[in-house]
């Protein structure tokens, strides 16, 4: 497994904005040890000029570091009814991604109309040598287990599959252990970990389609008591999978980025 660490753990919670500059972040990474960079809009997406685009590419090649996957755009990680958008004008996505010399898209699905696009946006994909990827998230069409591998048959695209995260399955009331990893396993092209405590009393909420509004803690990940990630490895480890590990933790309310970033190597290389 490669490690990654995400742009979100250095972004604003309004997630259009870095809270340090990216050749900072970039340092940051490579310093720690992670193999590469998981690429926000809030770094670099489809409103960032070629030409800067060009400078991330060179920098990241400096330092060594690729980046693992895009979001491309604002709409996608803020999960709104705008996320599906890029779907039906995937092409300068597409072009985001191949700057920055990565194969994987991060995409969203909310409605049964977006079925269609996803299916025309990743034989588009194809063309090109891309892959679109979902990740288990709530109040969109990948909440459930047995939903994403119906959703995933539906869409039916070799170079369409999912981003495994465990909290998102965690707060839509999923099991997340080895079972389920087993299950999606031929279909798991990325992963992100994030860690939550549920708790009725919780600053955090999100509403889900399954259970509607959960409460809960967002936590480090090497803090106890939410996710437990020595199960998500063990179930990584059965079934082989030699991918890309993501640290996608929001910390914008729970420790800075060096902190951030330190901490979550040594937690996840203790690990796997």
């Amino acid at each position: 497994m490669q490690l990654s660490l995400s742009v979100r753990i250095a972004e604003a919670p309004s997630k259009d904005r870095m809270t340090m500059p990216f050749d900072d972040f970039s340092r940051l990474a490579r310093r720690c040890g992670y193999h590469a960079i998981c690429m926000r809009a809030s770094a670099a997406g489809v409103q960032t000029p070629r030409e800067k685009l060009a400078d991330v590419r060179r920098l990241l090649d400096e330092l060594g570091l690729s980046v693992s996957m895009a979001t491309t755009d604002f709409n996608v990680p803020l999960n709104n009814v705008y996320g599906p958008d890029n779907l039906r004008d995937i092409g300068p996505h597409f072009d985001v991604a191949q700057a920055l010399g990565t194969r994987l898209i991060r995409v969203c699905l909310k409605n049964e109309t977006d079925i269609d696009a996803a299916r025309c946006a990743a034989d588009q994909a194809a063309e090109r040598g891309l892959r679109l990827v979902h990740q288990c998230h709530t109040d969109s069409l990948f909440e459930t287990v047995d939903g994403i591998l119906k959703m995933l048959d539906r869409i039916n695209r070799d170079n369409f599959g999912l981003i495994y995260e465990p909290g998102n399955l965690l707060l839509c009331g999923q099991p997340y252990g080895r079972e389920t990893l087993r299950r999606l396993a031929p279909r798991i092209m990325n992963v992100y970990l994030q860690n939550h405590r549920l708790d009725p009393a919780g600053k955090s909420r999100l509403t889900t389609r399954v259970r509607g509004e959960v409460r809960f803690a967002d936590i480090p990940l090497w803090e106890p008591g939410g996710i437990d990630f020595e199960e998500v490895f063990a179930g990584l480890q059965a079934i082989d999978y030699t991918g890309t590990v993501t640290v996608h933790q929001a910390f914008a309310q729970l420790a800075g980025p060096e902190e951030a970033a330190t901490k979550s190597y040594e937690f996840l290389t203790r690990l796997s």
